[in-house]
């Protein structure tokens, strides 16, 4: 088989995995949105203070 047959392939073959790879980022990251926007109205703003032993942030004690 002549190399520009090969390389015409695999530049077709790339061309098509990149596609694949494209669409299920955006169906995934679609879903991640949605997911995130129904969990935002479900959460309040909780106010953080932090630790002064540690320096980690935790939740106010109320």
């Amino acid at each position: 088989m002549p190399p520009f047959l090969i390389v015409a392939l695999g530049a077709l073959g790339a061309a098509a995995l990149a596609k694949v790879i494209a669409a299920e980022t955006r169906r995934i990251n679609g879903a991640l949105d949605r997911h995130r926007a129904s969990e935002a109205g479900d959460m309040k703003a909780v106010p953080l203070e932090r630790d002064p032993v540690t320096g980690d942030y935790r939740p106010r004690q109320s």
